[in-house]
């Protein structure tokens, strides 16, 4: 007798890949890469090497794991190597375990400077392609209560919603891979921001426009005066949630 459909998976593979998976993670080097390239660039070695505090030679050798993990994927060109996360599904992984992990009080800053820059990541940053931190939070919260998303089976964009990108001529492009919205649990905030291509959309308008701008090398973003004028008139958002503490 013949039987048609999918093959069930192989249970003990499945464990193993991801065992596999989650010793790529294990390590707090890695981590500390993965989490700097949630901004969605590509890194060369020895600026990952900087940003972590560590040899050059020993970011080197674990990024050549995470590679050969499929974490991460390298590009040359000419002399110079970069690598960047193998795509978006490993960046909502690295979010989503980073928001599940236990929450411990921030050891104190041992500068001034360094204050300065979780400050300003725990207020508005980049998720790889999306708005996350404070103002990510308070834009999904606001669009929610103006019925520009609802939650019911969702995330969803609503009729309301779709008028709204197109009067700020955001562009969503259509996508058979990639949800148009999806919640991602924000790592500082404990609460849903907005991903996927709606959000991805957003996020790359807002710096076209001028709205955000990058604050240095980091994730971190700031909301420009013009970006606060947009946000307060169309989603209501006081300037005081929109600029970081001590600015």
């Amino acid at each position: 007798m013949s039987t048609t459909g999918p093959v069930p998976a192989d249970p003990t593979l499945a464990g193993s890949d991801l065992a596999a998976m989650a010793r790529l993670l294990a390590d707090g080097t890695r981590a500390t890469f993965c989490l700097a390239l949630l901004d969605g660039r590509a890194w060369t070695p020895t600026e990952l090497a900087r940003h972590a505090g560590v040899a050059p030679s020993t970011a080197t050798e674990h990024l050549n794991t995470m590679v050969a993990g499929g974490l991460l994927v390298q590009e040359r060109q000419g002399r110079h190597r970069y690598v960047r996360l193998a795509d978006q599904q490993m960046a909502e992984l690295i979010e989503t375990m980073a928001a599940a992990a236990p929450v411990r009080p921030a050891p104190a800053a041992r500068t001034l400077s360094a204050d300065s820059r979780r400050r300003a990541l725990a207020h508005a940053r980049t998720c790889y392609d999306h708005l996350a931190g404070r103002v990510g939070v308070a834009i999904a919260d606001a669009m929610t209560e103006r019925a520009l998303v609802e939650w019911e089976h969702g995330p969803r964009l609503t009729p309301g919603g779709e008028r709204w990108l197109a009067e700020l001529a955001i562009d969503v492009p259509a996508s058979a891979k990639r949800p148009a919205l999806r919640p991602c649990l924000d790592w500082t905030e404990r609460r849903p921001h907005l991903a996927g291509a709606v959000g991805a959309a957003l996020c790359g308008h807002a710096l076209d426009q001028g709205w955000i701008r990058r604050v240095g090398s980091s994730r971190a973003v700031l909301v420009t005066p013009a970006g606060r004028d947009v946000l307060a008139a169309r989603l209501g958002l006081s300037a005081e949630l929109l600029t970081p503490a001590g600015n």
